[in-house]
């Protein structure tokens, strides 16, 4: 049995914290206002704008002790991550869940957060959220359905999704736990204890700023590892900024992953609004869903 963290009520206090990359402080600062007029209170931790002079908002020690300590702090319900990059897997195995088993919370994020949604998962059966995080609310996002959405999961809203017919589609009915996130974090914890267990579960994966080579590799990675073989379905996000080399590798994105799942037979929902661009809803991962792939809509359900 998965574990769904309690819903937050008005009056709840989520922190913003940076796990791995570094972020500017004005960055989350209509994502603070946006969450108050949520009416939630928000706690900001010290990794957000701070006095790093490299890639990371702070050393591996002061980016585990600060989300360290806002696992363990009961007053703290929710943790929203600044932004991803890269960083998590530094200091995912010093972190002590202890505490987070006997009272979960909601983590959020996504890219480089895949790393704890995936731990958190296999390691503590309990729900997460792969969502916008704090940036993602500047710009008018915060009045965007994704950003909303955030809301309605954090309410404990069951959720809701449809995206328009795609060619590449394969059409049916799937129910199973949700689970996924970036395609090259999920091809890095192959063979390490946090992997996903993908038998008959609903596997998303999205990407950003990759080479059709990597892509391909990524592909054949978690494929030659049983990742593809015994799932319920797949939801196939955006791929947003691909890249390809001067000698061009000769297909397209959606083409490099179609012909790795041809020989499949469970729904395949191509062009699901989940990525690193706007279009990017809050997904609970964790949680049981059915993915219905027809011939005009696909649509991805949350179950009771």
């Amino acid at each position: 049995m998965i574990t769904l963290p309690p819903y937050l009520k008005k009056g709840d206090t989520i922190a913003i914290t940076c796990p791995a990359g570094y972020m500017e402080a004005q960055k989350i600062k209509t994502g603070v206002k946006t969450l108050q007029e949520w009416g939630f209170q928000v706690m900001v931790g010290k990794t957000v704008g701070s006095k790093s002079t490299n890639y990371f908002s702070g050393t591996d020690d002061e980016r585990r002790d600060e989300f360290q300590a806002l696992l363990d702090e009961p007053s703290i319900k929710a943790i929203l991550c600044g932004r991803g990059g890269y960083g998590v897997t530094r200091i995912i195995d010093q972190l002590d869940f202890k505490i987070f088993k006997k009272y979960p919370k909601w983590i959020i994020g996504f890219s480089d957060i895949t790393v704890l949604h995936a731990y958190i998962l296999t390691k503590c059966k309990t729900a997460s959220l792969h969502a916008p995080m704090a940036n993602a609310f500047n710009e008018g996002g915060a009045k965007l359905p994704y950003v909303q959405s955030l809301q309605k999961a954090l309410s404990g809203t069951k959720m809701q999704y449809s995206c328009t017919a795609h060619p590449m589609n394969q059409l049916g009915k799937a129910t199973g736990v949700l689970m996924g996130g970036n395609l090259a974090l999920i091809a890095h914890l192959v063979g390490s204890s946090m992997m996903y267990k993908t038998k008959g579960a609903i596997l998303f994966i999205e990407d950003v700023g990759e080479y059709a080579y990597n892509i391909d590799r990524m592909m054949i990675q978690l494929k030659r590892a049983g990742i593809f073989n015994q799932l319920s379905g797949l939801i196939v996000g955006g791929f947003t900024d691909p890249k390809d080399t001067i000698r061009p590798f000769g297909k397209t994105v959606e083409e490099i992953i179609q012909a790795h799942i041809a020989e499949y037979d469970y729904p395949i929902c191509f062009g699901f609004p989940v990525s690193h661009d706007t279009e990017n809803y809050a997904l609970k991962v964790g949680a049981n869903f059915e993915l219905s792939v027809a011939s005009k809509l696909s649509r991805l359900k949350e179950l009771g």
